[in-house]
Order: C-alpha cells, then sequence, then structure tokens
C-alpha cells in the first residue's frame, strides 16, 4: 500500500507524555520498569473471581476447559494488538489514544468514559465482594451491615491512598501483591497436579446442551476473566520505554494470568469430586483440604482473596484516573482531571474513589442488591467497548495504509491478529447479555451530553486562542 489516509479532520494528535523520567527531586514519583508492568496486568486481570470459577464452570463438565484455551488464545490476541498499538502510541490513556487517534474526539471520547465508567463500579463491587472474604478472616465484619459496609470502604480507600502516596508506592504494592496472591495459587494449581486423581474429573459434558452449545454456556461465564489485558497500555506514560515495555508486559501478564487460571482450574477439577465441586461455594478451600487435610485451607484461601482484591483494586484505581487524565489533556474531560501529584493523577483518583464509595454506600443503606448487581453486569457491557473500538483502530490503521504506524512486512500477521482481537471482542460483547447491552448503550449515550458541553468548551478556548 503506498497512499496514507489522512486522520479525522476533528481529531487532533493525542497528547504526547514526556518521554523524560519524573523530576529528579521527586522521589515519590517513579516509572515503571517490566516486572511492575507485568505485575499490573496479572494483578488487574487476576481479581478474586479465579477463586469460584473453577465450581462456576463445573457443571458443564470438563469441555469447560475447551472454552477456557479458546478464550486464552483471543485474550492474547487481544493482548498482542494493544502491544502494537503502544508502540505507535506509547501515551497514557491505552485505548482512548488509539480510538482518537483513528477515529477522532467523539469515539476517544466514548472509549475514555466507558472504561472510567467500568473502572469506579467495577471497583466498587470489588470491595463489596471482598467483605466476604474478610469476615472470615474477623467474624466481626460480617455481622451488621454497617460493619459490612465499613469494611467495603476501608478496602477502597486503602489503595486510593497508596496511589496518592505516588506512583513508587503503586509499584511495590502492586509487586507485593502479586506475589502473595500467587503463592497460594500456585500450589493448587502446580502442587494439586502431584495429588490429582482423574477419577474426580466427571464427564466430558455433563449436561444435554450440544458441544459448541456447552463451550459457548461456559465462554459466557468465563468472558470477562481476561478484562485488565490492557493495563500496562493504559498507564504506558507512566512505564519506562513504553514502545518496547507495554507490549512485552501485556503479553506476559496476560500469558501468566492465563498459565493461573488453566493450571488452578484443572487442579481444582481432579482434587474435588465433581459432584461436589458443583456445589462448592470455595472449591480452592476445598482442594487444599484434600491436599493436605484440616481445616485450615478456608482462612488460607480467604488470605488469598483479600490480597488478591486489595492488589487489584491498586492497580484499578491508577488505571481509572489514566485514562480521564489523557482525555483532559486534550480537553475532553474536566481539567482538573489533568493535575498530577507524585506521578499520578490525584483528582482521578479522588473522584474514582468517592464515585464507588458513595455506590457501596447506597448499597447497603438501600439494601438494592439487584440495582448493584444490574450496574455490575452493565459494566461487563462497558469494558468491552474500548476494546472493540481499539481492535477497529488497529484495522483502519492497516487497511488505510499509512506508513508511519504499519511495519509493511508485518502487515499480514498484524491484519490476522487485529481481525481475532475483533472477533473476541465481538464475543465478549455477545457474552454480555442483551440486557446488559440495552441498559449498557443508555448509560453510554448518557455521556454524549459530557462530550457536547467539553466539545463546546474547548471550541470556544480554541476561538478565543485564535482571536
Amino acid at each position: 500500500m503506498t497512499s496514507t489516509a489522512a486522520p479525522p479532520a476533528e481529531a487532533t494528535a493525542p497528547a504526547q507524555e514526556s518521554p523524560q523520567a519524573p523530576r529528579q527531586g521527586d522521589r515519590h514519583a517513579r516509572r515503571f520498569g517490566l516486572p511492575v508492568a507485568v505485575c499490573l496486568v496479572m494483578g488487574n486481570v487476576i481479581g478474586g473471581g479465579i477463586f469460584l470459577l473453577p465450581a462456576s464452570v463445573a457443571p458443564f463438565g470438563t469441555i469447560s476447559l475447551l472454552a477456557f484455551a479458546v478464550l486464552t488464545l483471543g485474550a492474547i490476541a487481544l493482548a498482542l494488538v494493544f502491544g502494537r498499538l503502544a508502540q505507535r502510541h506509547p501515551q497514557t490513556g491505552g485505548p482512548y489514544v488509539y480510538v482518537r487517534a483513528a477515529f477522532g474526539d467523539f469515539a476517544g471520547f466514548l472509549a475514555a468514559y466507558s472504561y472510567w465508567m467500568t473502572a469506579w463500579v467495577s471497583n466498587a463491587a470489588l470491595a463489596v465482594a471482598s467483605v466476604g472474604y474478610l469476615a472470615v478472616l474477623f467474624p466481626a465484619v460480617g455481622e451488621h451491615r454497617w460493619s459490612m459496609c465499613l469494611a467495603a470502604l476501608a478496602v477502597q480507600w486503602l489503595p486510593a491512598l497508596s496511589n496518592m502516596a505516588g506512583t513508587r508506592y503503586v509499584g511495590a504494592v502492586q509487586v507485593v501483591a502479586t506475589v502473595l496472591k500467587l503463592v497460594p495459587l500456585l500450589l493448587v494449581a502446580v502442587g494439586g497436579l502431584f495429588f490429582f486423581d482423574p477419577a474426580n474429573l466427571g464427564p466430558f459434558q455433563a449436561n444435554d446442551q450440544s458441544p459448541v452449545g456447552a463451550v459457548s454456556a461456559s465462554a459466557a461465564i468465563l468472558l470477562f476473566s481476561y478484562i485488565g489485558v490492557e493495563s500496562a497500555a493504559v498507564s504506558a506514560g507512566e512505564v519506562r520505554d513504553p514502545a518496547r515495555n507495554v507490549g512485552r508486559a501485556t503479553v506476559l501478564g496476560t500469558i501468566g494470568a492465563a498459565t493461573v487460571y488453566l493450571l488452578g482450574t484443572l487442579s481444582v477439577f481432579g482434587l474435588v469430586a465433581h459432584d461436589k465441586l458443583v456445589s462448592s461455594q470455595a472449591p480452592f478451600t476445598d482442594a487444599v483440604n484434600v491436599m493436605f487435610g484440616g481445616g485450615w485451607g478456608g482462612t488460607l484461601v480467604a488470605c488469598a482473596a483479600v490480597v488478591s482484591m486489595l492488589g487489584a483494586l491498586n492497580g484499578w484505581t491508577l488505571l481509572s484516573a489514566q485514562t480521564p487524565y489523557a482525555a483532559a489533556k486534550d480537553g475532553l474531560f474536566p481539567k482538573a482531571f489533568e493535575k498530577k501529584q507524585r506521578g499520578v493523577p490525584v483528582v482521578g483518583v479522588v473522584v474514582t474513589v468517592v464515585l464507588a464509595s458513595a455506590l457501596t454506600v447506597y448499597n447497603y443503606t438501600a439494601g438494592s442488591a439487584a440495582v448493584f448487581e444490574s450496574l455490575v453486569l452493565i459494566t461487563t457491557f462497558t469494558a468491552t467497548v474500548p476494546y472493540l473500538l481499539s481492535t477497529a483502530a488497529q484495522l483502519y490503521f492497516l487497511a488505510s495504509g499509512q506508513g508511519e504506524r504499519v511495519r509493511r512486512g508485518q502487515l499480514v500477521r498484524d491484519a490476522v491478529l487485529a481481525g481475532a482481537a475483533f472477533a473476541f471482542s465481538m464475543w465478549l460483547v455477545a457474552g454480555s447479555g442483551y440486557a446488559a447491552v440495552y441498559q449498557g448503550v443508555l448509560f453510554l449515550f448518557a455521556g454524549v451530553l459530557v462530550y457536547a458541553l467539553m466539545a463546546a468548551r474547548k471550541r470556544r478556548a480554541a476561538g478565543t486562542a485564535a482571536e
């Protein structure tokens, strides 16, 4: 291809991050190296859901492992596409930056808005989910709804305070949390293979569905296990040598998380009898008890789950502030979100944790579990919107023959990867369900009013500057 398509007229070049390290005098700000970036991806992908996944897919039989394998390939394709996009646009913001460069301000805003909304609602959900595990360790937490509410708020604000202390501490917390939660998971995932009993696996297909139907049904449960693969791309501005390290961290982190998922699920299948696993409320606890006997498995898994969720909240709190920060630099989010201290967009962190806290309090005071669950379900759709738009942006860059963005010798490979990642993203959207897609679209379109106001302010500012 020889022609070069011009970018949409309404889009200007994405705001550039300074390639230099943080100010020498700012000892609280530090760019992430490759190991920390990998931990950021793994920590955000592996939240608390892994501790229930084996029991969730057990009713379908071991055919669910096939669905896991297919999803893993799709997630790796998506990770590779994000790596390619980060090489071309190594700035903070991830999907927002790529989508805006390809399709203009409006599409970029939708990517940023949907990602931001997903982050703070999901943070509230993760904090509420962690209360059940905290109650295992501290029974008093679960005795009253207000004690549960305060525990959920504490779980949100501790990672927020870690973020506001600076990127240096965010990285340290992420590494420690990832290591601590991987120890018990790997204990089951790897150690469990030595206690593996094929008789526990149960049937390959445990229901009357067709093989394709069983794979699709189990995939619908597993689909969102890989949300977070974009974590390094979103924080590219805080990663050293992002053109090189973001892609590596994204792929390595995704493969690491996939390995833990697959081995962990397989080991639990072989440790816990199928008829017991189907009704298990704590499959990893049951697996540890089979391996070593005794009743200490519950405490171990509860500790691992709390650490896992705190680590995920630490990473997601940073990501929830990075995308609005990038959009604010381009005039598409309020300017306050552009403010950084110690390498962290502090206003974005504070606004995110306040909104998540408000939703948490509402959940406990109004007794609105159904409303809260509906909001969480909607975010499973909104989380996929930036994926779909990002893969479409990569296809646009490839198809338009933009020489500065496409390495000609890798054109075919990149096109195949982008096509596979686009199909994976569409599968994620379909797996959200009709209700989530319908309500999620309404949530997205509510953001159009915000875009209208910000775009008008941006145009007025440009007109004033021209005068």
